[in-house]
């Protein structure tokens, strides 16, 4: 199968490619290699991908993967260059799409919103546009459980009403849904949103509080604990995530008499621990105690999150990584890393 995965040097895309090439799949991964966090940690990961530093910051250029050979390629661009966008897909006559290629971060959204709509609205029309005149059999792309915003039933449910986002961030999120489902009535392309639950793991992002709790920690830092420590999050670790877009990938909607081609999908561990457990895993696997600083709860966090994945078990997704080894594993990853 020949498939295009944007945001190919970010943390699920990352980690997407490497499982998706390890099945035996052709890929075409696409980046723009933002300055949003450390671009060093995204070379770094498109380095074990096979792709050298050097090919990787040229834009356009079809950098050829050391290690994976004809199977896949890295092309750095912009989802908003609506003239090299349609070229590439031209080229490649790709089957698949998997959209994560965005603008990340909740509160980073609060004072920079253009990057948002530009990245997460604009870009993603032309991906909508692209896999329209491609003819492209399934489009899967990347949602987000803020969505949800301050939903007080538990677990969320995509049947549940999603119209209050509280971040833009969450807003770009749920318009890419409503574009997804306007582009699967009119034109009958099979689309699949992934509403994923705080993902972490190995490789994972330094803005996030896995990252930020581990280097604080590690160096006698305190660590900021919003809403005084009364939050719960669906943590999921990476594999599980990678394990659902896979099943989703194998099995695109179907257009039925009462039903589009469109289908949103919660992807969570399906059981939310506690922040403060969280930073219990980190401290053992670090074999360090944290030092905190408490602090009121952020605009645009929100208390807890709790994902209903009852629909996806039915496609047989089942999540096996529990926080103590997910922790252990990504703790691991972040010593070796760091040295």
């Amino acid at each position: 199968m020949k498939i295009l995965v944007t945001g190919a040097s970010g943390f699920i895309g990352f980690h997407l490619t490497k499982s998706l090439l390890s099945k035996g799949h052709h890929l075409v991964g696409l980046d723009n290699i933002n300055d949003y966090y450390d671009v060093n940690l995204k070379y770094d990961r498109l380095n074990e991908l096979g792709i050298k530093r050097m090919d990787a910051e040229k834009f356009f250029y079809h950098s050829e993967s050391s290690i994976y050979k004809d199977n896949f390629l890295f092309v750095r661009m912009n989802l908003e260059d609506r003239d090299q966008l349609p070229l590439l897909f031209k080229e490649h006559k790709f089957d698949v799409v998997c959209n994560l290629a965005a603008q990340a971060g909740v509160r980073y959204s609060i004072q920079n919103p253009e990057s948002y709509i530009d990245s997460n609205v604009v870009g993603y029309l032309n991906i909508l546009e692209c896999c329209r005149h491609n003819k492209i059999k399934h489009l899967l792309y990347a949602s987000s459980s803020s969505v949800y915003g301050e939903n007080k039933k538990v677990p969320f449910s995509t049947e549940d009403n999603v119209d209050h986002p509280i971040s833009l961030y969450a807003a770009t999120k749920k318009s890419n849904e409503l574009m997804s489902y306007t582009y699967s009535h009119l034109y009958n392309i099979p689309t699949t949103g992934l509403r994923f639950f705080t993902v972490y793991g190995p490789w994972g992002r330094p803005d996030m509080a896995p990252m930020l709790f581990a280097d604080a920690i590690s160096n006698n830092r305190p660590i900021k604990v919003f809403n005084n420590g009364n939050m719960s999050r669906d943590f999921t670790y990476i594999e599980d995530i990678i394990s659902g877009i896979e099943i989703l990938l194998q099995n695109p909607p179907l257009k039925t008499d009462k039903n589009l081609a469109y289908r949103i999908s919660n992807i969570g561990k399906g059981s939310p621990q506690s922040l403060e457990s969280f930073i219990k895993a980190i401290e053992t696997s670090l074999d360090k105690k944290a030092k905190k600083e408490y602090l009121p709860m952020q605009a645009g966090d929100v208390p807890r999150t709790w994902a209903n994945v009852s629909e996806i078990e039915k496609l047989g997704y089942k999540s096996i990584i529990g926080i103590d080894e997910g922790v252990e594993k990504f703790v691991d990853w972040f010593k070796k890393y760091n040295n």
